[in-house]
């Protein structure tokens, strides 16, 4: 599985692009084709260092535009798909929901049945913890109802059963993972740590929603990368795995540290007023995929410190993005 001929959709996207550039550092056998629209999230300046790499390559286009994802599979003579394309913003979803379900929904439906046609070897759909909706108490496991509350989280369940039938009604070998939140270098500054971390270097303040004590388990990028990596190699077909790093916190905590790191005081912070069905408590149960021998391997405290001090190095990529 070293010489992949692998399609990353959404690869210029936050975790897309730190994945792409963990499997050339990995395989130097693997080559990688990346299918990316270039929606406001997806940045070529992610990949710059590696866009001279003779086994890489870059299209640019819309994963429900079926000719478009056909001539890249036969151009290509692709064989595993790792599909991370999704408009991803709970807000964004609130505001006009239309693009996810065409994007999340459709754009998945398309690659899966040019998936099928070109007989894929292994078709990796990365989902998301929202699909479980909020968790009162406990943490989810892959077996759990879906209970989505947001357009986005409602987009991304859809998907996420779409891929589960073509596996048992066509025999596509997929497996899907559902991720916890996220956080690296190269996150589009519309998320909590980026937004929170850039509005701080221009001297504004943070908005914390409600009382900032809503949930989320935190994960560093490449831990993912890294597991997404390990179900590549030794998941198994149709099955769902749930990658979580056991770092809860509240949305205030995160922006307390935050302002450790940047030696600001509590006055940096705003309360506003709270997101509209805004979930209270993300908490997934790992221990199938750990029990594999995957486990995070980044501490919290030091995730976090490197992500803030590469926003402060990295002005010149996130600058432009606020403009």
């Amino acid at each position: 599985m070293d010489r992949l001929k692998l399609l990353v959709t959404g690869g210029l996207g936050f975790i897309g692009s730190n994945f792409i550039r963990h499997m050339l550092a990995s395989y130097p056998e693997c080559t990688i084709t990346n299918l990316d629209a270039i929606t406001y999230a997806g940045n070529p300046a992610n990949l710059a260092d590696i866009e001279n790499d003779p086994r890489y390559s870059f299209t640019q286009g819309n994963i429900f535009d079926r000719q478009c994802v056909e001539s890249v599979f036969s151009h290509h003579a692709i064989d595993t798909v790792v599909h991370f394309a999704a408009e991803s913003h709970v807000d964004r979803s609130i505001q006009d929901s239309s693009a996810f379900a065409k994007t999340n929904v459709l754009g998945t439906q398309t690659l899966l049945d040019v998936a099928l046609s070109n007989k894929c070897s292994r078709f990796v759909h990365i989902s998301t913890d929202e699909v479980y909706g909020s968790a009162v108490k406990g943490s989810f496991k892959e077996t759990d109802m879906l209970n989505p509350s947001s357009p986005y989280s409602a987009s991304k369940a859809a998907s996420d059963l779409l891929a589960r039938a073509f596996f048992i009604t066509h025999g596509l070998p997929v497996i899907i993972t559902r991720c916890t939140n996220n956080f690296g270098p190269y996150q589009y500054p519309e998320k909590l740590i980026p937004f929170f971390v850039t509005n701080l270097l221009k001297e504004k303040k943070v908005p914390v929603y409600g009382t900032g004590k809503n949930i989320r388990d935190w994960i560093y990028v490449m831990d993912h990368c890294h597991a997404i990596d390990f179900v590549l190699h030794h998941g198994v077909e149709g099955e769902i795995y749930n990658i979580g790093s056991g770092n809860e916190k509240t949305n205030l905590d995160i922006t307390n540290q935050i302002l450790k790191i940047l030696n600001r005081d509590s006055s940096s912070i705003e309360f506003v007023k709270d997101r509209l069905g805004h979930d209270w408590r993300y908490s997934l149960d790992s221990s199938k995929l750990r029990a594999m021998g995957w486990k995070p391997q980044t501490s919290f405290e030091t995730a976090l410190k490197e992500t803030v001090e590469w926003y402060v190095r990295n002005e010149w990529w996130w600058q432009p993005l606020l403009r």
